[in-house]
């Protein structure tokens, strides 16, 4: 089966300032939690996928990547260098090990699968047990966005229905937006890295739909003209630029939205929070 959208990593230089300004966007923004590689974060649970805010916070703790070792710290330390933005794609997986192997028969991954686990707390303040394992892929054109996988050994600790209920009214996340001069270019790596049985492709560029959200690859002008992102591809490159968040109450969210002074625009039906606002991100809301 096709894994589907876990999460999102929002790397940002100073980690409560973006906190803040998902705060005012409406969404519930958990608490500090830091890792032991040096990188600190900040979780926003959707109902179908989270986003990961991330700062390298204590870079002094941060290791290199080694053979067959990727460094989640590095990575965002080198992304974080030239931008900000999300650096990451994460999809769910039921056997980060047997994805591992997969990825690496496919000739998209050559890394062991990493383990880590921290405290989490739940919204009484109890503490409980997390602990993931992660796979990584690398599409080789593209050195600004990562793909991972990512299994959850204590699901029912993690995903909790009191930290999706976000004033913005948002639900879920349909998809996420990748742009690329040439998304058909992508496709081999997309079915290797989703498992997907086939890419669709549009007059926009290509989509995979997955069990948990879709992938979506998109021209830049069909991008700047059809959801309104502001951005220009590198070359052969592809790089992962917005989120689409589904709303029950559009207005809604615009109104909260205009009280907490967004710069938020109106773009074919939708609203746009552009990267100069999100954090070098594109925030995209629609009617659900």
């Amino acid at each position: 089966m096709p894994h589907g959208l876990d999460h999102v990593v929002h790397a940002v230089r100073d980690l409560d300032a973006a906190a803040d300004f998902y705060v005012r966007a409406g969404f519930i923004v958990g608490g500090r939690n830091r890792h032991p590689w040096g990188t600190h974060n900040r979780i926003v649970q959707l109902k179908n996928c989270y986003i990961e805010i991330l700062e390298v916070a204590e870079p002094e703790k941060i290791v290199p990547h080694g053979p067959r070792f990727f460094s989640f710290g590095g990575f965002n330390q080198h992304f974080l260098a030239r931008r900000e933005g999300f650096s990451m794609l994460l999809l769910n997986s039921r056997d980060a090990a047997t994805d591992a192997r997969s990825f690496e028969a496919s000739g998209i991954g050559a890394f062991d699968v990493f383990d880590f686990g921290r405290e989490g707390k739940r919204p009484d303040g109890s503490t409980v047990k997390l602990t993931f394992s992660l796979a990584f892929a690398a599409e080789p054109l593209s050195p600004d966005v990562r793909f991972a996988v990512c299994q959850h050994h204590y699901p029912q600790n993690f995903w909790n229905p009191a930290f999706q209920t976000h004033p913005n009214g948002a639900q879920c996340v349909p998809s996420v937006v990748l742009i690329a001069n040439r998304p058909m270019s992508h496709q081999v790596f997309l079915k290797a890295y989703t498992g997907a049985g086939e890419v669709i492709s549009n007059a926009a560029g290509i989509s995979v739909h997955t069990e948990n959200g879709d992938i979506e690859v998109m021209e830049p002008s069909a991008a700047r003209n059809g959801l309104g992102i502001p951005v220009k591809a590198d070359g052969e490159a592809i790089t992962l630029n917005a989120m689409r968040f589904a709303v029950a109450d559009l207005p809604g969210t615009e109104a909260l939205h205009l009280r907490s002074g967004l710069a938020v625009r109106r773009q074919g039906g939708r609203l746009v929070v552009p990267p100069d606002e999100a954090f070098g991100a594109t925030l995209i809301f629609e009617q659900n």
